[in-house]
């Protein structure tokens, strides 16, 4: 029977320790990113911040989405979908 080594707690706990902050940074930067983008596009058309909240909420939304599914994928550190990340 082949020996089945197994990682340490430690190591499986700085993963997702590693993976949540990777996720976290992906998502409120594409907040921000989003909301300025927002920004610029309501302040010439006369809307409302609002509107660039919620733009920016959408874009948010969507990265953590795609951070869920980059983890469910492939079992990495990383919420990207590309490889080897």
């Amino acid at each position: 029977m082949a020996d089945l080594s197994l990682a340490d707690t430690r190591t499986v706990v700085k993963s997702v320790d590693t993976y949540a902050r990777d996720l976290l940074e992906r998502v409120l930067v594409t907040f921000l990113q989003a909301f300025a983008g927002g920004l610029v596009i309501t302040w010439p058309l006369d809307a409302s911040a609002w509107s660039a909240a919620l733009s920016g909420a959408v874009g948010a939304v969507l990265a953590l989405l795609k951070g869920l599914a980059a983890r469910r994928r492939d079992v990495t550190q990383s919420a990207s979908l590309a490889k080897g990340v």
